[in-house]
């Protein structure tokens, strides 16, 4: 028995950890803003109320950041109303202390570097809030916490307090949420009628969605042979093609036109994928790229193509049959290395749910469009999902795709933000090519193939920031791939 309380001892005695602080800079800094409120506005973006480790602190900065915000006066004698019953402050000699921060206050010059002295600080404990609970989850043997699942969930956790200082967002109040709004709707402005999203590179598309907008889920849904992803491909170009990196309206360095593209295709291969890019901008038919069949010529403007287009900011994933916890981690991580302003995954139904069970489909189809929305949140970017089409299209004598074509398309239907079909009608029109002997009815299939031959149709299904309705594309199915098309009253100009 002796040596047990022998072993126990040592361990009653140990003091608890002490978290990081400093309340001397805390006491200086908030001195500093009750004697000269304009101090406050250079320290805003830097620190908020819950960076302070004191609660008292906490609170009297709360108090006078609304009323600064709000442009009246916050000094000992305003903010004594307001703190005169809290208990916390009454432990430190009431209002009095109020007055003695104000007497201990730091010149203007130096409240920067103690705010981000605070608010490092803070980070530091929420760094150690998070490693104790990445031991404690690691410590706990669980048949449902799979140590996997754990490395992605400590890494996203991560990613948020390296982005935004803070493990968690929680509530805001609505004064900050319409604050934002009204920023937003400035910007639209000032841009006098330009984009409020990412530009696809399409001009009659860019109208309808105004843009790809960050934080959205795009469905790009179609039949087999329709071109989902050589239009997935061509939007994913254009971006990276135009990006150009500069100074953003709020001072932060990020694109400014175009952007970082990050591409998982589940389906084909990065090399097949980026032959086909290759084949759209050195116009060259993919097949005979394939084949090796080119001319010197062609040959040629191949090579020159791959050279120009080396530095475009266009990564691909290929690995096959990713869980969607994967695609997050791995988008997280792109974010944080190079960059990413647009995230394109071709195609959704070959993505996994985190179990990994095909039993139940709809279900994990339903977790699988929740992560992707999930990540366009989390990252602010759009999300281009690619999306099969039931059989159902076929057997209609309209072949134009619905809503209600969407394979497991509850979820998807209703998580996605914008959904698209990709429609070309000159595609069925081929199948019903009538026999040489029927001269009538050959000569109405001409007339038909004639106005649909190289056009193809966006049909926006679901917008729900915009209307929706049908857009036209031209489709050159050669180098695949889709452009502006050209109005017949353009004609006269594009030629002038």
């Amino acid at each position: 028995m002796n040596e047990v309380r022998a072993l126990r001892e040592p361990q009653a005695e140990k003091s608890p950890e002490v978290l990081p602080h400093n309340i001397e800079a805390e006491q200086q800094l908030l001195g500093a803003i009750l004697t000269n409120n304009d101090i406050f506005d250079r320290i805003a973006s830097v620190i908020r109320a819950e960076h302070f480790f004191d609660p008292v602190h906490q609170r009297i900065f709360e108090i006078a950041a609304a009323r600064i915000q709000k442009n009246a006066l916050a000094s000992p004698v305003t903010l004594k109303a307001f703190l005169e019953e809290d208990a916390g402050l009454k432990e430190l000699g009431g209002p009095a202390y109020l007055v003695r921060l104000a007497g201990a206050a730091i010149s203007a010059f130096a409240a920067r570097d103690y705010a981000q002295m605070i608010y490092d600080l803070a980070v530091r404990r929420e760094l150690i809030g998070l490693g104790r609970d990445i031991a404690a989850k690691a410590a706990r043997v669980d048949v449902a916490s799979e140590p996997k699942e754990q490395i992605v969930e400590a890494e996203q956790k991560l990613y948020r307090l390296g982005e935004q200082g803070q493990a968690e967002r929680g509530f805001q109040s609505f004064l900050k949420a319409v604050t934002d709004a009204v920023n937003v709707a400035n910007a639209a402005y000032q841009r006098d009628g330009g984009l409020a999203g990412i530009s696809t590179g399409l001009a009659d598309l860019d109208k309808k969605l105004g843009g790809l907008h960050p934080s959205d889920l795009l469905i790009l849904a179609g039949r087999p042979s329709m071109g989902k992803t050589s239009l997935a491909t061509n939007i994913a170009f254009n971006i990276a093609k135009a990006y150009r990196r500069g100074r953003l309206p709020d001072g932060a360095e990020g694109a400014i036109e175009g952007g970082v593209v990050g591409f998982f295709s589940l389906e084909m291969s990065a090399e097949q994928l980026a032959a086909r890019i290759l084949s759209e901008a050195a116009e060259v038919p993919s097949e005979q790229i394939r084949r090796g069949d080119m001319t010197e010529a062609e040959f040629r403007r191949f090579v020159e193509a791959a050279k120009a287009l080396e530095a475009c900011p266009l990564y691909i994933d290929d690995t096959p049959a990713l869980p969607i916890s994967q695609v997050a981690a791995r988008a997280r991580r792109l974010k944080r290395t190079h960059g990413l302003d647009v995230l394109m995954v071709d195609y959704l139904q070959l993505l996994k749910g985190s179990g990994g069970s095909r039993d139940n489909r709809v279900q994990e189809v339903s977790e699988i469009t929740q992560g992707l929305k999930a990540i366009a949140k989390e990252l602010n970017i759009p999300v281009v999902a690619l999306s099969q089409l039931s059989r159902s299209v076929e057997s209609r004598d309209d072949k134009r795709p619905q809503l209600s074509d969407l394979r497991e398309s509850g979820s998807i239907e209703q998580d996605a933000d914008v959904v698209m079909f990709v429609f070309r009608e000159e595609y069925y029109r081929e199948r019903e090519k009538p026999g040489d002997h029927e001269m009538e009815k050959m000569a109405q299939w001409q007339a038909i193939m004639e106005q649909v031959h190289g056009k193809a149709e966006v049909i926006i299904g679901k917008q729900r920031h915009g209307p929706i309705g049908s857009v036209e594309l031209s489709f050159e199915g050669r180098f695949t791939r889709f452009g502006n098309l050209v109005r017949p009253w353009q004609q006269g100009i594009e030629s002038y």
